[in-house]
């Protein structure tokens, strides 16, 4: 198998590992404050991923320089995963996933305005095609829906959220300043950790951890290890084998896998017509796969959720 093939490999399973977020995290929304189960996920990440940078970089000198960097970012961080679950209480998985591919329009905004990043033709149309499958999910394929803007509230604050992600992508670049990713990785969940505690410490304290439904033990331990330190090993490995154009292109699977999920979790699935949206961000992958003779300069939009 070439390079190039495993990247892609990776990449399959990164995203079949991230909708599992989707599928677990709104069985779970409900169960505990989003705020106190993502400190807790945020603190085991830290941890598996600190254990990995001892174990291959070590803390370079000066790698900790300058904190306020990992403050912005694991703030972006927290935002994003704090309304990810506050958005699950009420909407669909799919629905959730199909928000989530509007990440890549915002994130090409925020690369031009804080990096001039420029996309190609090529890319605006796959970017558009997403986004309009994306449209297509949010409002069940109902066109009155869409000219009256009836989305429902918690795709609206997932979209919320969507935006402190978008914004994060564009701001690893400007922040980083030599740091090996994995450190850089790790000084950012131990921001969002100490934050994310701050914010929910009476979340936390008023949390019955005894007492808790399986699926939230479930949901913090598959999303901290899975779907936070092994997706991120995996984006790692991807990236030094494939342009980020086709990395970022992965992020149209997640509504396809979360329907893969919904149906292994006995949740069913989507009706067809709902189904068109998601054929069209499929559509938006394969544009974004497709082979130039000049790599792509875009954002690279995918994220460990």
């Amino acid at each position: 198998m070439t390079p190039a093939l495993r990247g892609h490999a990776a990449m399959l399973l990164f995203s079949a590992l991230v909708a599992g977020s989707f599928s677990l995290g709104s069985m779970a929304a409900n169960e505990i404050a989003p705020a106190a189960l993502n400190a807790v996920r945020f603190i085991l990440a830290g941890a598996v991923i600190g254990a990995a940078m001892m174990a291959t970089t070590g803390v370079p000198a000066g790698a900790f320089r300058a904190p306020w960097r990992y403050a912005v970012l694991g703030g972006l961080f927290s935002i994003y995963f704090v309304l990810m679950f506050e958005g699950l209480k009420t909407a669909p998985p799919v629905s959730a996933a199909a928000v989530f591919t509007l990440t890549p329009v915002v994130a090409a905004g925020f690369g031009w305005l804080l990096l001039r990043q420029i996309t190609t033709p090529r890319m605006a149309l796959a970017l558009c095609i997403g986004a309009a499958g994306a449209l297509w999910v949010i409002f069940r394929a109902d066109v009155a829906a869409l000219r009256a803007f009836e989305v429902g509230r918690g795709e609206v604050i997932y979209f919320v959220g969507c935006v402190a992600h978008a914004l994060y992508t564009p701001m690893v670049r400007k922040l980083n300043r030599g740091e090996p990713a994995v450190v850089f990785t790790f000084g950012m969940l131990v921001a969002g950790a100490v934050l994310l505690t701050l914010w929910g410490w009476r979340d936390l304290v008023a949390t019955p951890w005894a007492s808790l439904p399986g699926i939230v033990w479930i949901t913090i331990i598959y999303t901290a290890f899975f779907a936070s330190s092994a997706t991120f090993v995996l984006l790692q490995y991807a990236t030094l084998r494939l342009p980020s154009a086709k990395v970022m292109a992965y992020t149209y699977l997640t509504p396809s896998w979360v329907i893969g999920w919904e149906i292994m979790l006995g949740n069913g699935a989507p009706g067809l017509v709902v189904t068109g949206g998601v054929l069209l961000t499929i559509l938006a992958l394969a544009l974004l796969l497709r082979d130039d003779e000049k790599p792509a300069r875009e954002p690279q939009s995918v994220s460990t959720s």
